[in-house]
């Protein structure tokens, strides 16, 4: 027990050190090459934190567990928002730029409305794998595109001579940082996976609380940073980015690998809250900040939806 105590707290002493050290660097290769932060926080951020999921996707797909990966890939579209963005606007209202609504907004509601007409039949095709992959590559195509039109102005500053003349630290700097945001969420999901165990709480409970928590720290701890610091453009890039990701690139890797039967209740309830929550973002965001009125909202329908997950 006293192993599980110990690295909850060095998982979390490193979790911030990395989700602080991750921020900074993604601002200053913004500064570099004059990106926008919302470019940064939706393909940087947004890949960075998600990269875990889609592996493990793989593997669960590869080791004959493809269901797994549905679960994951919504499970953690809810968690970022129900928790992540929830919890962040509570403790810093959120800004949320114009552009965004009518733009990478759109983006990820088509995207799971597309991913849901995909799922009606019941199966993941190897098809749908193919129709949710060139999706994402078209989304990757047009971040990359408004990286080349976006400027960055509103983060210029005195230490742009600074960064530029350290490019290879700042992205060195970049990519340890993120090793370790990964690396510091997994244990921090061990030790309390461990801990759960000895207090004798079960599998769904453990499941439900600690590793869906674990999955979501990466970007929990970025989005805090990215309030702190003020750098709003960030947090809506990361949480949008991240979803989007799941829903096109995690749900479609299971399809390429093993196609499968999807279980009801994931479209019945799973599916549903999922973009329930993608709606509310759009809806909270009508004065184009969502204040702690509407953190707590969010975290509401996340609690509602744990309460169907255990008790219904």
């Amino acid at each position: 027990m006293f192993i599980s105590i110990l690295s909850l707290l060095i998982g979390f002493a490193l979790l911030i050190w990395s989700a602080d050290s991750f921020t900074d660097n993604g601002a200053r290769i913004a500064r570099i090459f004059n990106i926008s932060p919302l470019i940064i926080g939706l393909l940087i951020f947004g890949f960075g934190t998600s990269a875990p999921e889609m592996l493990v996707s793989g593997l669960a797909a590869y080791d004959g567990h493809p269901e797994l990966s549905i679960g994951n890939a919504f499970g953690s579209n809810i968690f970022n928002i129900g928790l992540v963005l929830a919890i962040t606007a509570i403790i810093y209202p959120v800004t949320v730029e114009k552009s965004v609504l009518k733009k990478e907004w759109v983006f990820l509601f088509l995207s799971s409305l597309v991913v849901g007409f995909l799922l009606m039949d019941g199966l993941l095709s190897f098809l749908d794998g193919l129709i949710l992959l060139a999706l994402l590559f078209l989304f990757l195509f047009y971040v990359f595109n408004e990286s080349k039109k976006v400027n960055n102005n509103d983060i210029k500053t005195s230490e742009d001579s600074t960064d530029n003349q350290n490019k290879g630290r700042t992205w060195l700097l970049l990519l340890v940082s993120l090793i370790i945001l990964v690396s510091s969420a997994k244990l921090v999901v061990w030790g309390g996976t461990n801990l759960a165990l000895a207090f004798g709480v079960s599998d769904l409970i453990i499941g439900l609380t600690v590793v869906a928590l674990g999955t979501s720290l990466p970007e929990l701890a970025v989005a805090i940073s990215s309030a702190l610091k003020k750098q709003h453009q960030m947090i809506i890039g990361n949480i949008i980015g991240s979803n989007l990701f799941n829903t096109l690139g995690v749900v479609a890797i299971p399809g390429l690998i093993l196609p499968f039967q999807i279980p009801s209740e994931v479209m019945s309830r799973d599916y549903i809250y999922m973009v329930t929550l993608t709606i509310l973002i759009l809806i909270l965001s009508f004065k184009l900040k969502i204040n702690r009125f509407g953190g707590i909202i969010l975290l509401a329908i996340l609690a509602s939806y744990l309460y169907q997950l255990v008790w219904i």
